[in-house]
C-alpha cells in the first residue's frame, strides 16, 4: 500500500514522532518563501506542512496508516495536491477529510467529490454551517469556547493561533440521518481587541512610561499575552519608541513558533500643578 506523506517528509513508516518532527523542521527551514526563492518552494511547503498536519496526530496518522494513498483517490500525495489549484489550503482540506477529532469522514473517492459529511456519497448532506466570535486572548492563547447548537451546548476547544476567516470541524454534532451523524463547521472570526493590533503572528501594543523613567531609564511593568513581565527601558526613551519583545506574540499554528510582540513608548507627562513648587519653578527657568 502507498503512502506517500512519509515520502515527502522523507522518513519511513516506522518513524518515531521525533523523527517526523526533525525531518519537518528540516524541510521547513530549507523550503521555507523566506528563505527559499524558487517558484516552486511554495508549494513545497504547503506539502510539508500538510503532511505533517497528518502524520503529527496520532489519530490522523492511524486513519492514514491504515487507508494510505487511497485517501487521496489512489494518487501519491504529491498529485493529489498539485490537483488542488493554487491558493488552495492543503491543511484545511486534510483536516476536513481527517475530521477535527479522529474518524475518517471522507471515503476513499472523497478527496476528488467533497470532503466531510456524507454529500460526497448521494446521501444528505448532514453537516451544519455555524459562526462564532472568539474573544482576542483565547484566538492568541487558545482556551475553550462554549457553543449552543440545536438545543446542545457543548465546549469546544480553540487552537492557539487561530484566525478570523479559519474554519474548524466538530465532527457528530451535526443533523441525524439513519444512525449517522453529519458535522458541524464552524467558521471563527475574532474579536478585535482594544489592548493589542495583530499582524500575522506579531502583536503591537502601547505601553505608558513615566517620565522619570523615560528620562532616566528604569523598569516598567508590562503585561503580555502570557503574563506580566519587567522591561527594561532606556534613558532619553523617546515617545513613540519601539522595543522588541522576541517571541511574546501569536503561535504559528503550523510551526509552533511565536511571533514577536513590539511594544511602543507613550511617555506620560505629569500633570505640572501638581508639581513641587521649587521643581516647578527650576523646569520653568532651564527649559
Amino acid at each position: 500500500m502507498s503512502k506517500s506523506l512519509y515520502e515527502t517528509l522523507g522518513v519511513n513508516e516506522n518513524a518515531s514522532a521525533d523523527e517526523i518532527k526533525k525531518a519537518y523542521r528540516k524541510l521547513a527551514r530549507k523550503y521555507h518563501p523566506d528563505i527559499n526563492k524558487d517558484e516552486s518552494a511554495v508549494d513545497k511547503f504547503k506539502e510539508i506542512n500538510a503532511a505533517y498536519e497528518v502524520l503529527s496526530d496520532p489519530e490522523k496518522k492511524a486513519q492514514y496508516d491504515q487507508f494510505g494513498d487511497q485517501m487521496f483517490g489512489g494518487q501519491n500525495f504529491h498529485d493529489f495536491a498539485q490537483g488542488q489549484g493554487a491558493g488552495v489550503d492543503l491543511d484545511e482540506i486534510l483536516r476536513q477529510m481527517f475530521g477535527g477529532g479522529g474518524g475518517f469522514s471522507g471515503g476513499f473517492s472523497g478527496a476528488q467529490s467533497g470532503f466531510g459529511g456524507f454529500g460526497g456519497f448521494g446521501g444528505p448532506d448532514l453537516d451544519i454551517q455555524a459562526r462564532i466570535v472568539v474573544p482576542f486572548m483565547v484566538a492568541i492563547n487558545g482556551g475553550k469556547h462554549n457553543v449552543s447548537v440545536n438545543g446542545e451546548s457543548f465546549d469546544i476547544k480553540i487552537p492557539a493561533g487561530i484566525k478570523s476567516g479559519e474554519t474548524m470541524r466538530v465532527r457528530g454534532k451535526g443533523k441525524q440521518y439513519n444512525g449517522q451523524a453529519g458535522d458541524l463547521l464552524i467558521k471563527v472570526e475574532v474579536a478585535p481587541s482594544d489592548e493589542y493590533e495583530r499582524k500575522g503572528t506579531d502583536l503591537y501594543k502601547t505601553f505608558d512610561v513615566p517620565l522619570k523613567e523615560a528620562l532616566f531609564g528604569g523598569k516598567v511593568q508590562v503585561s503580555t499575552p502570557e503574563k506580566e513581565v519587567s522591561m527594561k527601558v532606556p534613558k532619553n526613551t523617546k515617545n513613540g519608541q519601539k522595543f522588541r519583545l522576541k517571541g511574546k506574540g501569536v503561535p504559528d499554528r503550523k510551526t509552533a513558533m511565536r511571533g514577536d510582540l513590539y511594544l511602543i513608548a507613550n511617555v506620560v507627562l505629569p500633570d505640572v500643578d501638581t508639581l513641587d513648587p521649587d521643581l516647578k519653578k527650576l523646569l520653568e527657568e532651564k527649559l
